[in-house]
């Protein structure tokens, strides 16, 4: 496990890429099997792509593109569906950072 630098992450593209990589794949296998693979990957495609992780106040944090339900457009899919998946994939790919990382919220 690779020792987590708050102040590295603020260039994580450089310093954590590959961490940041498995964080990701781990959290699309991990909502694949509980929302099935249509609708996690356009989500994943269509609106985590633009996404950006961030570490701030000792927790990971996912900010996510402008009107992000707009961007579905891979699917039919509606809104309240979308949105519960989306807030589900954002809080396991939290879930995913933490453990890439070995960080608990609040260190």
């Amino acid at each position: 496990m690779t020792e987590f630098d708050p102040e590295r992450f603020e260039d994580k593209y450089v310093h954590y890429f590959p961490e940041l990589q498995r964080a990701y794949k781990n959290a699309f296998e991990a909502m694949s099997e509980r929302y099935g693979s249509e609708l996690i990957h356009a989500i994943d495609q269509q609106i985590l792509n633009e996404s950006e992780p961030f570490y701030d106040d000792g927790a990971f944090r996912i900010e996510l593109p402008d009107d992000p339900a707009d961007r579905v457009t891979a699917i039919v899919v509606d809104d309240e569906k979308l949105s519960a998946a989306l807030d589900a994939y954002v809080e396991e790919l939290r879930e995913q950072l933490r453990n890439v990382f070995g960080v608990a919220d609040g260190e």
